[in-house]
């Protein structure tokens, strides 16, 4: 299969950088934040050099109706190499099309965990139990591999999901957006953090259901570490006020300070 689709998950994959026990889990449609990489990631393993991994793979294909498939195809998101891969297997696309964004299977348990924490993303100081608490989760996730990190990323609560989305291994970090039980509250809260990879913020910034929410596109757009390309394309979709403020922040690329003056000075000859 041609690799014209890409995100950072994929690329990993595809490099051959993803131990099987990894593979197995994302054959088992368990490791991707949005449909369409969920589905190249499945196109991609039923070729694996694992048989259990193409096993699984094929399984998990089984599993989506080819009603649900053939919607999905009809996306104008979906690139010529995904949609050639169910030609092949005789799923065509029909009718408008889904958001791409959106999950298409999930295997992991999406029931509410009992141990919560309300405090989402850069957690403020508390009290001495939650504090021995969260350095109790600390050391316990170091002692984690990477696989289950994976799975802690996308199965434990929330205050792993605020430590796990740092971590330096980006199948960690990435991960964590895949988890079923991720708000955008806390998706927002990682949009602002510039302690996170800028292949987390890529993958949230390329998500269409969270670039819906005003508060996510700006805490992107403030975001020093943001990709610049992401950044750009942000601009103008940000209120004047936004722009504004954006224009002089030192914090931000130059690039993008430039658009958001030039944006500016358009607003305010229009005005004239």
């Amino acid at each position: 299969m041609d690799a014209l689709y890409q995100t950072p998950l994929l690329d990993c994959v595809r490099r051959g950088e993803v131990a099987a026990d990894i593979r197995m889990l994302a054959a088992q449609g368990i490791l991707a934040p949005r449909a369409l990489e969920q589905l190249a990631l499945l196109a991609w393993l039923v070729h694996d050099t694992d048989p259990a991994i193409r096993e699984a793979a094929e399984a998990t294909l089984g599993h989506i109706p080819p009603s649900m498939l053939a919607r999905f195809l009809a996306s104008r998101d979906v690139p010529d190499d995904v949609r050639e891969f169910f030609a092949r297997r005789g799923i065509v696309p029909d009718g408008s099309g889904t958001d791409a964004s959106e999950p298409v299977l999930f295997a992991a348990d999406d029931q509410d965990d009992p141990d919560e924490n309300p405090g989402p993303g850069e957690p403020d100081e508390g009290t001495p139990d939650e504090d021995a608490r969260r350095q109790s989760t600390v050391q316990r996730l170091s002692t984690m591999s990477i696989t289950q990190k994976v799975r802690a990323a996308m199965r434990g609560n929330r205050e792993e999901r605020a430590l796990l989305i740092r971590d330096p291994n980006k199948l960690v970090s990435i991960g964590v957006l895949a988890s079923p039980r991720l708000t955008e509250r806390e998706v927002e809260n990682f949009a602002r953090m510039a302690s996170i990879s800028e292949d987390v913020l890529r993958v949230i910034g390329t998500t269409r259901a969270w670039m819906k929410n005003y508060a996510v596109l700006r805490a992107l757009a403030y975001n020093p570490k943001t990709p610049i390309a992401i950044s750009m394309g942000i601009v103008n979709r940000l209120l004047e006020k936004d722009v504004k403020a954006l224009a002089s922040d030192r914090n931000i690329a130059e690039p993008v300070k430039l658009l958001a003056r030039k944006m500016m000075q358009a607003g305010q000859s229009r005005k004239r």
